[in-house]
C-alpha cells in the first residue's frame, strides 16, 4: 500500500482505523475488514507446504526402503540430500529460475528438495531401530523380506516417520512463505508488499503459524490412528 492511498484513508477516516494505517500501527478494523484478502494467499501457501512434504516423502519413501536393504547407500543418499538443505533458501529460489522459470515448479523442486533429508534419515532410522529378535521371530513365522518390512517393520518406525513428517511439514511451511521469489505466490507475497505495515504482518505471519500448528496436529492425529498398540499401552 504506498503513501498516497495510506493520506487518502487517513482523510477519510481521521481518528479512525484509517488513521492507525497511515501511522503503520496495529489495526483491528483494518484486520476484521480485510481479512478477505488473505483467503487466497492462504490457499497457496496450503498447496505449497502439503505438496512438496507429498512429493518429498514418495521419494524419501523409495529411497529409504533402497538403503535399508543396501546399507551402502545410506551415506551417498544423505551426502546429497545433505547438500540440497544446506543450500540458503532464497538462493535456491533464484538459482533454479534459469531452469524452470518463474512460478510454481521453482518452488516446487526447492522445497521438495529441502523435506528430503528429514524425512529420509526418519525413515532410516525408524526401519533400523526395530528389535533384532522381532525380526527374528517374524522370519522365524515364515515372513518373506517384503512382509518383513511392510507388516513389521513399517508399522513399528511410524512413530519415527511421523516425526520426520512432522518436522518437514512445519519447515517447509516457514520455507514456503520465501517462495515469493520464486513468483509462487503464498503468505509471503502478503508480508514483501506491505511488510511495514504491522497489522498486515502480524496477519499473515500469524496465518502461517496458525497453518503450521494445524498440520502438526493433524499428523499428530493421524499417528494416533496408525498406533494403536500406543494408546492401548497408554
Amino acid at each position: 500500500m504506498n503513501a498516497a492511498v495510506l493520506a487518502q484513508l487517513k482523510i477519510e477516516t481521521p481518528g479512525g482505523s484509517g488513521s492507525c494505517v497511515a501511522d503503520n500501527g496495529f489495526c483491528p478494523e483494518w484486520i476484521a475488514d480485510n481479512l478477505d484478502r488473505y483467503w487466497t494467499p492462504l490457499l497457496e501457501h496450503v498447496f505449497l507446504t502439503i505438496v512438496p512434504v507429498a512429493i518429498g516423502f514418495v521419494i524419501a519413501l523409495g529411497l529409504a526402503v533402497l538403503a535399508h536393504r543396501r546399507r551402502w547407500l545410506t551415506g551417498p543418499i544423505v551426502t546429497i540430500t545433505g547438500i540440497f538443505f544446506a543450500i540458503p533458501s532464497v538462493a535456491a529460489f533464484f538459482l533454479l529460475q534459469p531452469l524452470t522459470g518463474l512460478g510454481y515448479t521453482t518452488a516446487m523442486v526447492a522445497l521438495v528438495s529441502y523435506t528430503l533429508l528429514i524425512i529420509f534419515r526418519n525413515i532410516t532410522n525408524g526401519l533400523r531401530n526395530v528389535p533384532a529378535e522381532t525380526r527374528d521371530a517374524a522370519l522365524g513365522q515364515g515372513l518373506t523380506d517384503r512382509q518383513l518390512l511392510t507388516r513389521v517393520e513399517f508399522p513399528m518406525a511410524v512413530p519415527e516417520i511421523m516425526a520426520g513428517l512432522r518436522i518437514a511439514t512445519s519447515t517447509t511451511v516457514g520455507l514456503a512463505a520465501l517462495a515469493v521469489f520464486a513468483g509462487a505466490g503464498g503468505l509471503g507475497s502478503e508480508i514483501l508488499t506491505d511488510r511495514y505495515f504491522k497489522s498486515n504482518v502480524v496477519v499473515a505471519g500469524g496465518l502461517a503459524v496458525l497453518l503450521a500448528a494445524v498440520l502438526d496436529l493433524a499428523l499428530l492425529g493421524l499417528q494416533r490412528v496408525l498406533t494403536p498398540w500406543q494408546r492401548a499401552r497408554a
